[in-house]
Protein backbone atom coordinates (compact mmCIF):
# COMPACT_ATOMS: atom_id res chain seq x y z
CA UNK A 1 0.00 0.00 0.00
CA UNK A 2 1.00 3.50 -0.71
CA UNK A 3 2.18 5.79 2.54
CA UNK A 4 -0.01 7.81 3.51
CA UNK A 5 0.34 12.04 2.76
CA UNK A 6 -0.01 12.83 6.35
CA UNK A 7 0.17 10.95 9.14
CA UNK A 8 0.39 12.57 13.40
CA UNK A 9 1.14 10.34 16.18
CA UNK A 10 0.04 11.85 19.78
CA UNK A 11 0.87 15.26 17.77
CA UNK A 12 1.08 18.58 20.58
CA UNK A 13 1.79 21.99 20.19
CA UNK A 14 2.18 24.21 23.17
CA UNK A 15 1.94 27.65 23.66
CA UNK A 16 3.43 30.14 27.13
CA UNK A 17 -0.83 29.55 27.85
CA UNK A 18 -0.54 26.00 27.73
CA UNK A 19 -1.53 23.35 25.34
CA UNK A 20 -3.03 24.19 22.32
CA UNK A 21 -3.25 20.35 20.71
CA UNK A 22 -3.40 17.21 22.68
CA UNK A 23 -2.70 13.93 21.26
CA UNK A 24 -4.04 14.26 17.58
CA UNK A 25 -3.15 10.96 15.52
CA UNK A 26 -4.61 11.49 12.10
CA UNK A 27 -3.82 9.60 8.87
CA UNK A 28 -4.77 11.06 5.45
CA UNK A 29 -4.23 9.30 2.56
CA UNK A 30 -3.63 10.59 -1.27
CA UNK A 31 -6.26 11.98 -2.73
CA UNK A 32 -8.37 13.06 0.30
CA UNK A 33 -10.23 16.46 1.21
CA UNK A 34 -10.08 17.03 4.41
CA UNK A 35 -12.09 19.78 5.85
CA UNK A 36 -10.64 20.50 9.26
CA UNK A 37 -13.29 22.21 11.41
CA UNK A 38 -13.86 23.19 15.22
CA UNK A 39 -14.37 26.34 17.50
CA UNK A 40 -12.39 29.40 17.45
CA UNK A 41 -9.20 28.36 19.55
CA UNK A 42 -9.38 24.60 19.12
CA UNK A 43 -6.06 24.38 17.14
CA UNK A 44 -6.65 24.57 13.62
CA UNK A 45 -4.22 26.42 12.21
CA UNK A 46 -2.19 25.52 14.56
CA UNK A 47 -2.29 22.09 13.29
CA UNK A 48 -1.65 23.10 9.70
CA UNK A 49 1.07 25.12 10.41
CA UNK A 50 2.55 22.55 12.33
CA UNK A 51 2.98 20.01 9.25
CA UNK A 52 4.64 22.98 7.66
CA UNK A 53 7.03 23.97 10.22
CA UNK A 54 5.47 27.29 11.36
CA UNK A 55 4.51 26.00 14.88
CA UNK A 56 7.22 23.86 16.72
CA UNK A 57 5.93 20.76 17.80
CA UNK A 58 6.12 20.08 21.89
CA UNK A 59 5.68 16.22 21.55
CA UNK A 60 4.71 13.03 19.50
CA UNK A 61 5.37 13.62 15.67
CA UNK A 62 3.94 14.33 12.25
CA UNK A 63 5.17 13.23 9.30
CA UNK A 64 4.38 14.65 5.22
CA UNK A 65 5.50 12.03 2.39
CA UNK A 66 6.51 9.76 5.21
CA UNK A 67 9.31 12.04 5.94
CA UNK A 68 9.26 14.00 9.52
CA UNK A 69 7.97 17.09 9.18
CA UNK A 70 11.23 18.83 10.83
CA UNK A 71 13.25 17.32 7.80
CA UNK A 72 10.90 17.37 5.16
CA UNK A 73 12.69 19.60 1.83
CA UNK A 74 10.47 18.73 -0.81
CA UNK A 75 8.06 21.80 -0.47
CA UNK A 76 7.29 21.89 -4.46
CA UNK A 77 5.08 18.93 -3.70
CA UNK A 78 3.01 21.42 -1.25
CA UNK A 79 1.01 24.20 -2.10
CA UNK A 80 -0.04 26.60 0.68
CA UNK A 81 -2.67 29.45 1.08
CA UNK A 82 -2.57 30.60 4.50
CA UNK A 83 -5.42 33.46 5.50
CA UNK A 84 -4.45 35.49 3.16
CA UNK A 85 -6.36 38.18 2.09
CA UNK A 86 -4.53 40.11 5.29
CA UNK A 87 -1.34 39.53 3.28
CA UNK A 88 -2.41 41.67 0.10
CA UNK A 89 -1.12 45.10 0.73
CA UNK A 90 -3.74 46.97 -2.15
CA UNK A 91 -0.51 49.54 -2.87
CA UNK A 92 1.93 46.21 -4.23
CA UNK A 93 2.84 47.21 -7.58
CA UNK A 94 2.34 43.67 -8.54
CA UNK A 95 0.76 42.08 -11.54
CA UNK A 96 -1.37 39.00 -10.89
CA UNK A 97 0.66 37.34 -13.61
CA UNK A 98 3.81 38.34 -11.23
CA UNK A 99 2.03 36.86 -8.19
CA UNK A 100 1.65 33.58 -9.49
CA UNK A 101 5.07 33.37 -10.76
CA UNK A 102 6.47 33.87 -7.24
CA UNK A 103 5.30 30.00 -7.23
CA UNK A 104 7.68 29.05 -9.39
CA UNK A 105 10.34 31.79 -8.21
CA UNK A 106 10.58 30.42 -5.23
CA UNK A 107 11.74 26.45 -6.09
CA UNK A 108 14.00 28.22 -8.34
CA UNK A 109 18.09 28.93 -7.53
CA UNK A 110 19.62 32.26 -7.55
CA UNK A 111 19.81 33.92 -10.09
CA UNK A 112 15.83 33.37 -10.12
CA UNK A 113 14.18 34.10 -13.22
CA UNK A 114 11.17 33.05 -15.28
CA UNK A 115 11.74 31.55 -18.62
CA UNK A 116 9.22 31.42 -21.35
CA UNK A 117 8.03 27.74 -20.13
CA UNK A 118 7.70 29.23 -16.56
CA UNK A 119 5.79 32.10 -17.87
CA UNK A 120 3.21 29.62 -20.38
CA UNK A 121 2.69 27.79 -17.17
CA UNK A 122 1.38 30.82 -15.11
CA UNK A 123 -0.63 31.79 -17.87
CA UNK A 124 -2.07 27.90 -17.76
CA UNK A 125 -2.79 28.15 -14.28
CA UNK A 126 -4.95 30.94 -14.49
CA UNK A 127 -6.75 30.21 -17.41
CA UNK A 128 -7.98 26.58 -15.26
CA UNK A 129 -9.39 29.28 -12.49
CA UNK A 130 -11.25 31.32 -15.12
CA UNK A 131 -8.52 34.58 -14.48
CA UNK A 132 -6.64 34.63 -17.69
CA UNK A 133 -8.15 37.90 -18.29
CA UNK A 134 -7.09 39.27 -15.04
CA UNK A 135 -3.24 38.84 -15.61
CA UNK A 136 -2.73 42.59 -16.43
CA UNK A 137 -4.36 43.95 -13.39
CA UNK A 138 -2.48 45.15 -10.19
CA UNK A 139 -3.13 42.88 -7.33
CA UNK A 140 -4.54 45.36 -5.42
CA UNK A 141 -7.21 46.45 -7.80
CA UNK A 142 -9.11 43.07 -7.34
CA UNK A 143 -12.16 42.01 -5.48
CA UNK A 144 -11.32 39.16 -2.42
CA UNK A 145 -13.05 36.51 -4.56
CA UNK A 146 -10.13 37.47 -7.28
CA UNK A 147 -7.56 37.79 -4.91
CA UNK A 148 -8.04 34.76 -3.65
CA UNK A 149 -8.36 32.93 -7.12
CA UNK A 150 -4.72 34.75 -7.71
CA UNK A 151 -3.34 33.30 -4.52
CA UNK A 152 -4.88 29.79 -4.80
CA UNK A 153 -3.20 30.21 -8.38
CA UNK A 154 0.33 30.68 -6.65
CA UNK A 155 -0.33 27.44 -4.51
CA UNK A 156 -1.31 25.42 -7.85
CA UNK A 157 1.37 26.73 -10.62
CA UNK A 158 3.83 23.99 -8.90
CA UNK A 159 1.16 21.48 -9.59
CA UNK A 160 1.46 20.58 -6.02
CA UNK A 161 0.31 17.07 -4.35
CA UNK A 162 -0.46 18.73 -1.06
CA UNK A 163 -2.49 21.36 -0.95
CA UNK A 164 -3.02 23.22 2.10
CA UNK A 165 -5.58 26.16 2.98
CA UNK A 166 -6.21 28.22 6.17
CA UNK A 167 -9.09 29.75 6.45
CA UNK A 168 -9.00 30.74 2.54
CA UNK A 169 -12.90 31.69 2.90
CA UNK A 170 -13.31 33.94 5.99
CA UNK A 171 -13.03 37.25 3.97
CA UNK A 172 -15.35 36.53 1.53
CA UNK A 173 -19.40 36.55 0.73
CA UNK A 174 -21.58 33.56 1.04
CA UNK A 175 -21.86 33.16 -2.49
CA UNK A 176 -18.36 33.42 -3.19
CA UNK A 177 -17.48 31.14 -0.32
CA UNK A 178 -19.23 28.24 -2.03
CA UNK A 179 -17.59 28.54 -5.94
CA UNK A 180 -14.36 28.89 -3.89
CA UNK A 181 -15.47 25.44 -1.90
CA UNK A 182 -16.81 23.67 -5.28
CA UNK A 183 -13.13 25.06 -7.18
CA UNK A 184 -11.12 23.38 -4.68
CA UNK A 185 -13.43 20.14 -4.95
CA UNK A 186 -12.93 20.19 -9.07
CA UNK A 187 -9.13 20.61 -8.08
CA UNK A 188 -9.11 17.53 -5.59
CA UNK A 189 -11.49 15.54 -8.05
CA UNK A 190 -9.75 16.03 -11.78
CA UNK A 191 -5.90 16.63 -10.44
CA UNK A 192 -5.83 14.24 -7.48
CA UNK A 193 -4.54 16.79 -5.37
CA UNK A 194 -4.66 15.85 -1.57
CA UNK A 195 -6.71 18.83 0.29
CA UNK A 196 -6.34 19.64 4.09
CA UNK A 197 -9.04 23.14 4.21
CA UNK A 198 -9.14 24.58 7.75
CA UNK A 199 -12.84 26.48 8.20
CA UNK A 200 -15.19 27.68 10.57
CA UNK A 201 -17.94 26.81 8.45
CA UNK A 202 -19.08 23.15 9.41
CA UNK A 203 -22.11 23.69 7.94
CA UNK A 204 -21.33 24.05 4.41
CA UNK A 205 -17.64 22.12 4.11
CA UNK A 206 -19.78 18.76 3.80
CA UNK A 207 -20.84 19.64 0.50
CA UNK A 208 -17.61 19.18 -1.10
CA UNK A 209 -14.78 17.34 1.55
CA UNK A 210 -14.76 13.48 1.72
CA UNK A 211 -13.49 13.63 5.36
CA UNK A 212 -13.73 15.71 8.20
CA UNK A 213 -11.23 16.22 10.92
CA UNK A 214 -13.34 17.72 14.25
CA UNK A 215 -11.05 19.42 16.62
CA UNK A 216 -11.41 20.97 19.70
CA UNK A 217 -8.05 20.76 21.10
CA UNK A 218 -7.96 17.02 20.84
CA UNK A 219 -9.49 15.13 17.65
CA UNK A 220 -13.30 14.57 18.52
CA UNK A 221 -14.21 13.03 15.31
CA UNK A 222 -11.78 11.92 11.90
CA UNK A 223 -13.86 10.00 9.16
CA UNK A 224 -16.16 10.03 6.48
CA UNK A 225 -19.16 12.58 6.54
CA UNK A 226 -20.94 8.93 6.21
CA UNK A 227 -19.47 7.95 9.88
CA UNK A 228 -20.01 11.44 11.16
CA UNK A 229 -23.69 10.88 10.04
CA UNK A 230 -24.01 7.64 11.90
CA UNK A 231 -22.41 8.89 14.89
CA UNK A 232 -23.92 8.26 18.19
CA UNK A 233 -22.02 10.69 19.90
CA UNK A 234 -21.74 13.38 16.97
CA UNK A 235 -25.28 13.03 17.51
CA UNK A 236 -24.91 13.80 21.21
CA UNK A 237 -22.94 16.59 20.43
CA UNK A 238 -24.43 19.01 18.15
CA UNK A 239 -28.31 16.70 18.00
CA UNK A 240 -29.25 14.83 15.48
CA UNK A 241 -30.76 17.74 13.30
CA UNK A 242 -27.53 19.74 13.57
CA UNK A 243 -25.38 16.89 12.62
CA UNK A 244 -27.62 15.70 9.52
CA UNK A 245 -27.17 19.63 8.05
CA UNK A 246 -23.74 19.44 8.43
CA UNK A 247 -23.65 16.03 7.09
CA UNK A 248 -25.61 17.17 3.99
CA UNK A 249 -26.58 13.17 3.63
CA UNK A 250 -30.02 13.58 4.40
Amino acid sequence: MPSPVVRTEKLCCSYRVGRVLEDVSITIEAGDYVGIVGPNGSGKSTLVQALIGLVPISEGSASIFDVPCGRFAGWGRIGYLPQSLHLVNPVFPATVAEVVGLGLLSQKRFPRKLKRQDRQKVLETLESLGICDLREKLIGELSGGQQQRVLLARALVNEPELLILDEPTAALDPETRERFYALIGEINRSRGVTVLLVTHDSGAIGQHATKMLYLDKRVLFYGSFEEFCCSKDMSEMFGTHSQHIICHRH
